[in-house]
């Protein structure tokens, strides 16, 4: 998963009105309660047309997709630990652009580092960067990266030594020299 392409939302727990503990039943019961609300068809007779059916019809669609990744057991794992990842990832040293990297070609994949403060390097390479979404295609005598959904993405990366980390923030279509 990238990091980063986000802006301040709830989480799903917090669309159904639910805390992160909630049993399966306590979720399923907010979830039916919320979608009687907020049902399009419930929307047609008691409002009109307009922005404030269109806000409802969204609050519906985020209700639904809560109820996707919660009620089964599996993908919300998977959720909980993606959530709890990111509130893990704000203590980071810095914020480093692309543009900021050195790149370094070794024929089939591109490395991408930057020397931390200890002398050692926060490093990423170009199958990584794949695997996370934001494959690197090459342009002459540089490079450019590509972004899911052309957003912006940021990855955070650990020093090879120390403790400290750098957030890698990506813009889509990113133009960089290989060195």
């Amino acid at each position: 998963m990238v990091l980063g392409q986000h802006s301040v939302t709830d989480t799903y727990y917090e669309i159904l009105r639910v805390k992160e503990n909630a049993s399966y039943e306590e979720i399923r019961a907010s979830y039916r309660s919320s979608v009687l609300n907020y049902h399009p068809d419930k929307l047609q007779t008691t409002s009109e047309r307009g922005c404030a059916d269109h806000s409802m019809a969204n609050k519906f669609l985020m209700i639904q997709k809560a109820w996707e990744v919660l009620g089964d057991a599996k993908s919300r794992r998977l959720y909980d630990t993606e959530l709890q990842a990111s509130r893990q990832d704000t203590g980071t040293a810095e914020d480093v652009s692309l543009e900021d990297m050195t790149v370094e070609d070794s024929g089939d994949i591109l490395q991408l580092c930057y020397q931390c403060r200890c002398g050692d390097y926060f490093s990423v390479d170009s199958q990584e960067l794949e695997e996370m979404g934001c494959p690197i295609s090459r342009d002459g005598s540089g490079m450019i990266v590509r972004t899911s959904d052309n957003l912006s993405a940021s990855i955070v990366l650990p020093c090879g030594s120390c403790s400290l980390r750098i957030r890698l923030f990506i813009e889509p279509d990113t133009m960089v020299s290989v060195g």
